[in-house]
């Protein structure tokens, strides 16, 4: 790897995970300001893929790495997804399955890491030597931050952006993609309460949040809706009899709840299906027909389920992931400017600033209940919100 002392650098950016809105204005932004510093910037494809798949050689392969410049990111901020594509991929633990071709028997045992599953970071480590990488720019949540961590403990320099619609990461009070998330979950709630009122109707709408509430608690707070967040395990019953009074309140004859995909009752469970992913995530059946039919059967009243998922990820970001994308990014260039390595870009109290990566131990950020959410009325905290982030966190924290 060439010395990261040089003036001259070369930077590997790549995207992991899940897409959100506000990806490519992260790209674009890190090419822009690093060739204002006279730096090249290398995308890498697919995630933690591009570095497993890559072809070896002197020249670059074209399926994984794309050279940047200002002209092909030009306009690419004005797009959602993320240009360099993505995956799920966990160099530690990829099944035999999933390896790349080329790589031979005895190349294959020694990277053999038990259980069927083999740990390609020795061929990741000698990809960024290959490709003469300084510095990488890791875009993700926890999972790709949580190798991103382990690349750090090998010394390859690396600054983090944190992206999640969960907005769930340590460290930080905001994620890439998570405004736009509530943006667009708003606009859709508010766009089928027309059809919940036709009907007189109880709406159940499901949205991201396997392990933290915090998609579901904000979207609950700018529609003046219940939430069900899985920090808080709910009494059904009691739901059930809320959102039936809701309803008979409403001069429309209807209610609604938003409920997280982790969310559960006290004493039930929503299954898992299908295979683990590369870092052992398993699909989890859809808790709002779930829920939709607990509630018909209990109350008698007609129901809904509405699935707001993949909505809420696609298309172009909203003012403030733009923002904060831009921001970061820029934030991200200048630490590499500096010769800073191993720090995640991040917003505390408000303020930009730069932090530790998470530490993959800890899993995911979850909501305060505490302060954050009235467990018996299912909603947000709206009291004693003074001193607090604008992120709804509590005074202090």
């Amino acid at each position: 790897m060439s010395s990261i002392g040089y003036v001259k650098r070369r930077i590997g950016i790549l995207t992991g995970g899940g897409d959100v809105p506000g990806l490519n204005p992260v790209i674009k932004s890190v090419v822009y300001r690093s060739t204002e510093l006279g730096y090249d910037v290398l995308g890498i494809r697919r995630g933690w893929q591009g570095f497993t798949h890559m072809l070896p050689g002197k020249d670059l392969d074209p399926e994984y790495v794309r050279p940047l410049d200002r002209a092909n990111t030009r306009a690419i901020d004005r797009t959602g997804g993320t240009i360099l594509h993505t995956s799920r991929t966990n160099p530690r633990k990829m099944s035999e399955a999933r390896l790349p071709a080329f790589l031979d028997k005895a190349e294959r045992a020694r990277l053999a890491a038990g259980d069927g599953l083999y740990d390609l970071t020795p061929l990741v480590l000698r990809n960024i030597e290959s490709l003469g990488l300084d510095y990488l720019v890791t875009i993700g949540g926890d999972d790709t931050l949580s190798y991103s961590e382990v690349l750090v403990g090998q010394g390859i320099p690396l600054i983090a952006v944190p992206k999640t619609m969960d907005n769930d990461v340590h460290g930080t009070e905001y994620c890439i993609g998570f405004s736009t998330a509530i943006t667009r979950a708003k606009e859709l709630i508010d766009r089928q309460r027309t059809t919940l009122g036709s009907h007189e109707r109880i709406g159940v709408f499901r949205i991201f949040g396997r392990d933290a509430g915090f998609s579901a608690l904000h979207a609950a707070y700018v529609t003046s809706a219940r939430c069900l967040i899985p920090e808080s395990p709910f009494d059904l019953d009691r739901l059930v009899a809320i959102l039936a009074e809701d309803k008979r309140n409403n001069p429309s004859r209807y209610a609604f709840v938003i409920a997280a995909e982790g969310a559960v009752w006290t004493g039930g469970t929503i299954p898992e299906y299908g295979p683990a992913d590369a870092f052992g995530h398993r699909h989890k059946t859809n808790i709002a027909e779930t829920l939709a039919d607990e509630i018909r059967r209990r109350s008698g009243e007609e129901t809904i389920a509405s699935e707001l998922t993949y909505d809420l990820r696609s298309g172009d970001p909203d003012a403030l992931d733009q923002t904060v994308a831009i921001t970061f990014a820029n934030i991200a260039v200048d630490l590499i400017r500096d010769s800073v390595t191993g720090r995640m870009v991040a917003i505390q109290g408000g303020n930009f600033v730069h932090t530790t990566l998470p530490d993959p131990k800890l899993g995911p950020r979850r909501v305060d209940v505490a302060h954050q959410y009235n467990v018996e009325r299912f909603r947000p905290q709206y009291a004693d919100r003074l001193g607090a982030s604008i992120f709804l966190s509590a005074p202090g924290d």
